[in-house]
């Protein structure tokens, strides 16, 4: 990623240059593809060619002054690569997801988003940064108001108005900055010992996006909301970009150490107490999430290492099993445990690619999710956080207990020997094909992990097959299998609502809603009752008073002028009497004239 290796794309315009480019050109062109019958092979062209292009990338590129502000929309380096690889991955997978879906704004939505993600990773500076912030989070919108259900639309606005909030707090932040440094907006990493208030907005934008408890419900209150390939998505990049923004900025604060643990436990006890598949899979994010966070909050090399190996790795296991639960509802029309089972004859591939995704997520040996959750419980333990690497550890205990195991039996076993759905198949071809690259790279990155380790921004010293990991690792998971053969009929999915934090702005939501709907609304009719009988009547004759100004006295003043120029030329051409020996003798006069005024003065 030198300069001197993209010498070809150094000479194109830096527009050209930038990944997002094309995902913006081809969202804005998706309806001319669609109708030209060429919607597939562009969804499987354009990323594949920003998957290769960002080998191509200088250093820095796409330098703008606008009003004042220095913007850099191309900044490379290791961190900023790794996340850029695993994006252009994604979006090659999630396109051929989606290639069996007509509707050409779910493509466009999709892409956009994208979009936004690649430019938040390649901003240098925090103007470009909220720019494609905001990209990410109206897109994204859309990719679950095109599921097109009630419950759908409700949760999309929600999502946008919490997205707009944490974009509120991200501004005030730079502003802040702004201000604080006279105008320099550069995006660099903050030691804890600087930070002031705007880093502290700054960052409290970006935990937001994460979904750092106690700001976290949006997540599992929207993902499960979205489209089948909208959720395929949205699992992918807006909690991941926040990782990457987190490690950029903020390396090494305490509060993201003790948070991310948190959250951690918080999200797998959501998830093992939950029905919907697609719940569960939405409070994992949160947990993994929490990995991340915690292994940036840590610090260390091992540990911010750690954590960006760790969002590499799930954002290919979180789609592949948001694929399986996906695919499930695609062809069955279910999420809910409880009204599935006994499927694994009529889908068994897509029994297998989610089982691959759920022993990923667990950790087993020879999975993606092995080689790199360890390297942020083995960054905890060398910084001698005891009680973080035993929470973090709890955690994984959880995480197989609900996604492991709980969330393929009761899809497709669930003790019933009949499928709940006669007619249920395995998905189309491309949606098998998509889960296919999902699970190979999950095996892939488990048996030759150097590929990963490789991209990551600081030099790896970590073997994660040891003898003792390996056997710490079968050991928990093999006495959490047992856990759950001896409680299965405790662990049964059960058809009930659980409360989140997210109940506090449903309620607040509708306590302003009667507020609107009553004692505002009231006053606002009262001020348009008093408008009509005051207001309007000093309008009316304020609008006089001006008519009569203007027929009176501009009027006036203009016709009455017009009419003087017109009198004197009547008058002026009165005076010529068509002889030259008159117009002589009067400008001899009128030089005379001149002479003698002259001579006095």
């Amino acid at each position: 990623m030198t300069s001197s290796m993209l010498s070809p794309l150094a000479l194109l315009h830096p527009w050209l240059m930038h990944p997002a480019t094309l995902f913006i050109l081809g969202a804005v062109l998706m309806p001319f593809f669609c109708r030209m019958k060429l919607k597939n092979a562009v969804l499987v062209i354009i990323p594949l060619v920003a998957f290769f292009q960002i080998n191509m990338l200088p250093e820095s590129f796409g330098h703008v002054s606008w009003m004042g502000f220095d913007m850099v929309f191309g900044r490379v380096d290791k961190l900023t690569y790794v996340f850029l690889h695993v994006f252009t991955l994604m979006a090659v997978i999630g396109s051929l997801f989606a290639l069996k879906v007509e509707d050409w704004g779910q493509h466009t939505a999709a892409w956009l988003y994208v979009a936004g993600s690649l430019g938040v990773t390649l901003a240098g500076d925090y103007l470009t940064l909220f720019i494609f912030w905001e990209l990410m989070a109206v897109a994204s919108t859309f990719l679950i108001w095109y599921r097109k259900k009630k419950k759908s639309i409700e949760a999309g606005f929600r999502y946008l108005l919490v997205h707009m909030l944490g974009g509120l707090i991200l501004l005030a932040g730079i502003f802040l900055k702004y201000r604080a440094t006279g105008g320099d907006l550069t995006f660099v990493q903050i030691l804890p010992t600087d930070a002031g208030l705007a880093d502290y907005l700054i960052m409290i934008g970006f935990m937001l996006n994460a979904a750092v408890p106690p700001i976290h419900a949006w997540l599992p209150d929207a993902y499960p909301e979205a489209t089948v390939t909208g959720a395929v998505f949205m699992c992918a990049f807006t909690t991941k970009t926040a990782v990457y923004v987190l490690a950029r900025g903020f390396p090494g604060f305490e509060a993201l150490a003790i948070l991310g643990a948190i959250m951690a436990l918080y999200g797998v006890a959501y998830a093992v107490i939950e029905n919907d598949a697609r719940r569960i899979l939405a409070y994992h994010i949160v947990s993994q999430v929490g990995y991340m966070v915690c292994g940036i909050g840590i610090g260390t090399a091992m540990a911010v290492n750690g954590a960006v190996a760790h969002a590499y790795a799930h954002i290919l296991y979180k789609a592949l099993l948001f694929m399986g639960a996906g695919a499930v509802l695609e062809m069955t029309g279910r999420s809910k445990l409880n009204e599935l089972g006994g499927l694994y004859a009529k889908m068994p591939l897509a029994l297998i690619f989610t089982v691959i995704g759920g022993i990923a997520i667990s950790g087993f040996p020879l999975t993606s999710g092995f080689v790199s959750k360890s390297m942020i419980i083995a960054a905890a333990g060398e910084a001698h956080r005891t009680g973080l690497l035993l929470m973090l550890t709890l955690a994984a205990v959880g995480t197989f207990l609900s996604v492991g195991i709980k969330l393929p039996y009761y899809i497709w076993y669930g003790g019933k020997s009949e499928p709940s759905v006669p007619e249920a198949k395995d998905p189309p071809a491309c949606m098998l094909w998509a889960m296919g690259i999902a699970a190979f790279m999950c095996f892939f990155l488990g048996l030759y992990p150097e590929y990963l380790y490789r991209m990551l921004p600081y030099a790896v010293d970590y073997q994660p097959y040891t003898a003792y990991h390996l056997s710490e690792t079968l050991q928990l998971l093999g006495f959490t299998g047992l856990g759950f053969y001896l409680m299965v009929k405790k662990l049964g999915p059960e058809p009930k609502m659980n409360l989140d934090l997210d109940w506090f702005y449903r309620k607040g939501s509708l306590v302003f809603m009667a507020f609107a709907s009553g004692p505002l609304s009231r006053v606002n009719d009262w001020v348009g009752e008093v408008y009509r009988s005051i207001g309007l009547a000093w309008t009316m004759l304020t609008a006089k008073a001006l008519s009569w100004f203007d027929r009176e006295g501009i009027d006036y003043v203009v016709d009455g002028t017009a009419r003087g120029v017109v009198d004197t030329g009547d008058k002026l051409r009165q005076a010529q009497t068509g002889k030259i020996q008159h117009y002589i003798g009067a400008a001899a006069v009128l030089l005379f004239g001149i002479m003698i005024v002259v001579i006095l003065l």
